[in-house]
């Protein structure tokens, strides 16, 4: 589905701020991230650290024009997103993606400068 829409010209990118030491889901997931980067998705790392100042939720932009905020319980569990539509909103979370975007490295670059850090291996 990437691979299509990004030869359609859609873009996919995102953030993905992960803690130390990685969780098996986060190390799991920049292994998935490697393939799906083959495919168009521009996926990008930053620490906790480094994010400090932007949001601490989950959130997905469309188009830079629509916003889901997804919600989780204290264990992680997913129990759906909120669309917000006001625009003022929608126009600081595209600000804090870009802001992110800035500072974050692409996949292989995070796991070759980190994987030292991962003090789990």
């Amino acid at each position: 589905m990437v691979r299509q829409a990004t030869a359609e010209g859609r873009r996919f990118s995102r953030v993905r701020v992960v803690s130390f030491p990685l969780t098996d889901y986060t190390r799991f997931a920049m292994w998935v991230a490697g393939y799906t980067r083959e495919a168009g998705d521009d996926i990008r790392y930053i620490t906790r650290e480094q994010a400090a100042g932007l949001p601490d939720y989950d959130y997905w932009l469309f188009d830079s024009r629509k916003l889901l905020k997804m919600r989780f319980t204290d264990e992680d569990q997913f129990l759906g997103g909120e669309v917000i539509e006001d625009p003022a909103e929608i126009v600081q979370h595209n600000y804090w993606r870009d802001a992110a975007q800035h500072h974050a490295i692409e996949r292989d670059e995070f796991v070759a400068k980190y994987e030292q850090r991962d003090d789990r291996r």
